[in-house]
């Protein structure tokens, strides 16, 4: 490769300051251009909930290195070595000729910049829904620095108070908690029955939206979104299919498209769904250009499925970046996929789902396991410790992890990132059950919770366990079936808080040996305690005594998304 490679990057945020960086580590004598059309480079945009919330009152922060230098085109001249051009676009591309037009923003002056390789960070655009109205004042799409700084001048300027969020996933949920930190009124409101539908099975949703409406966030489910209306040209209600919602402001955030056309205009192949297609080394159909980040197809990695799906995550795009960067430099280091890691904060709980969803699984036509845990992060001897709830998904025929969900304000990160790390790598769930985490009781029990979760799936796939979810039990329930639901927690457990059914018989766990004439053999029982380890150990009890239509509830009390 020469050393004086010239190689053109377009785009600043994520993956093209990665790919950039990084090439002029391993190819010193690289002549490296960065473009960027807006006027910051290289900042962080998941950022941008936190800063309109307040967590951090100066936004350039999120531009700034971890010792606060900011990262201007300044910068990357001098301690980088790149040469960036901000308020630039690139126009078109000439792939025969190697060059790409340009025009600068302020004089729309038109240029050509010639490569030997290009680099397409072009990133995504927020998808604005068909609706008469959202282009009124005060309707905001959350994707820029500028948009984030707008947003809260004109809630401390303008005095806005209620806040209409079109959109339950990610950004929708995040700028929910943001926007009640500041004192407003907020309602949520989606399309879809559940809050975070692409990302959380429906029991886990549940659980999310019973946690955010005492943190006053209002949901509005199941309701499409058909206008925008204002009075003179401002914001002032969100009609949906069945209500009006009165608003003085409102979020688009529906989701993100990839930002492709640059690369289809130029006969690059892209998916019919959006999105350029890349090969494991980020190369697009001309392998001279290269492509990364959300303006992408990225790959789905699991033994078993290969899948691509579109995942716009700013982790994602500086991997993307590093391979790119490898790999013009004669360093190939294939970019393996993703497994579809994903986290937020809701208020005080952590919100975290890596893999397939069981809903996804079944979609792609395999034959799948689940189970529902709960319990503390930690012994309850320790005054940090704190529930969490965790759904786990496997592949019955190879008894192998798909995909895991967790919800609470328990460490679930520490037990998300173990399974992200064993789908990447193929675990089966005996091999999960017998890793060698780190154990002290400031930091988990002695088996730690993601292990638990992996022994009761492997006891529900060894027909030990007869377990059944919340759902399914909540279903049963309002058929009006003739079920025994048996509550096997202490007296004091009992009278503190209860399932309120009068088919409710309570038998504590220690009894239930001496009781057992009290319950029929002929019905249906759902054995359940707090977590339902005793609901369990009571189905077990029971099928010895000769009870052969006995499940327990997963997750016991606390997983129930009910009220």
């Amino acid at each position: 490769m020469r050393d004086d490679l010239k190689v053109l990057v377009i785009g600043g945020v994520a993956c093209g300051p990665k790919a950039a960086s990084r090439l002029k580590r391993l190819m010193p004598h690289a002549d490296v251009t960065l473009i960027e059309r807006d006027d910051v480079v290289s900042y962080g945009a998941c950022g941008l909930p936190y800063y309109v919330e307040g967590v951090f009152s100066d936004v350039a922060m999120l531009t700034e290195t971890p010792v606060r230098v900011p990262r201007t085109p300044v910068f990357f001249e001098t301690v980088k070595g790149i040469r960036v051009l901000t308020r630039t676009e690139a126009v078109a591309i000439d792939r025969n000729r190697k060059i790409v037009r340009v025009r600068e923003g302020n004089t729309g002056t038109e240029s050509e910049l010639a490569y030997d390789k290009l680099v397409l960070a072009t990133g995504a655009r927020p998808f604005i829904p068909p609706v008469e109205g959202v282009d009124l004042e005060h309707v905001w799409t959350i994707r820029r620095l500028e948009d984030a700084v707008t947003l809260t001048e004109a809630i401390e300027k303008k005095g806005l108070k209620k806040a209409v969020l079109v959109g339950a996933g990610y950004i929708g949920i995040e700028m929910a908690e943001a926007l009640v930190e500041r004192g407003l009124e907020v309602t949520l409101v989606d399309m879809f029955d559940q809050v975070m539908p692409q990302f959380l099975d429906r029991d886990m949703a549940l659980l999310v939206e019973k946690h955010l409406q005492p943190n006053g966030v209002k949901l509005v489910l199941g309701e499409k979104v058909t206008a925008l209306e204002g009075d003179h040209g401002v914001l002032r209600r969100v009609r949906t299919e069945k209500q009006t919602l009165e608003a003085d402001l409102a979020i688009i955030a529906v989701g993100v498209r990839p930002n492709d056309s640059l690369a289809r205009d130029a006969k690059i192949q892209c998916a019919p769904q959006g999105g350029i297609v890349i090969n494991s080394y980020c190369q697009t159909s001309d392998p001279d250009i290269y492509a990364g980040g959300d303006c992408v197809v990225n790959q789905y990695v699991h033994p078993i499925i290969g899948t691509p799906l579109f995942i716009p995550l700013g982790s994602t795009a500086n991997k993307h970046g590093r391979v790119i960067a490898n790999h013009i430099a004669g360093l190939p280091s294939p970019f393996p996929g993703v497994t579809s890691t994903g986290i937020c904060r809701i208020f005080d709980i952590t919100v975290g789902r890596t893999g397939l969803t069981e809903k996804l699984a079944q979609e792609l036509n395999l034959d799948v396991e689940t189970v529902i845990w709960s319990g503390p992060d930690r012994p309850h001897y320790i005054p940090e410790q704190r529930p969490m709830v965790i759904k786990m998904i496997a592949c019955k025929r190879y008894r192998k992890l798909l995909g895991l969900q967790v919800v609470g304000p328990g460490d679930g990160a520490k037990r998300l990132d173990v399974a992200a790390t064993a789908i990447f790598f193929g675990a089966t769930l005996d091999q999960i059950g017998g890793i060698d985490l780190a154990y002290a009781p400031p930091y988990g029990p002695p088996i730690d919770p993601i292990a638990t979760t992996a022994h009761v799936l492997l006891n529900k796939m060894n027909g030990l366990a007869h377990g059944i979810s919340p759902l399914e039990a909540k279903r049963i329930m309002d058929d009006g079936a003739d079920v025994v639901l048996l509550d096997v927690r202490t007296p004091d457990e009992f009278r503190e808080t209860r399932l309120e059914d009068p088919r409710v018989v309570h038998i504590p766990l220690g009894a239930l040996r001496k009781r057992l004439q009290e319950l029929p053999k002929d019905k249906e029982i759902l054995a359940f305690c707090k977590v339902s380890m005793r609901g369990y150990e009571a189905q077990r009890i029971l099928n010895a005594a000769g009870y052969d239509r006995v499940r327990f509830i997963e997750g016991g009390l606390l997983a129930w998304p009910f009220a």
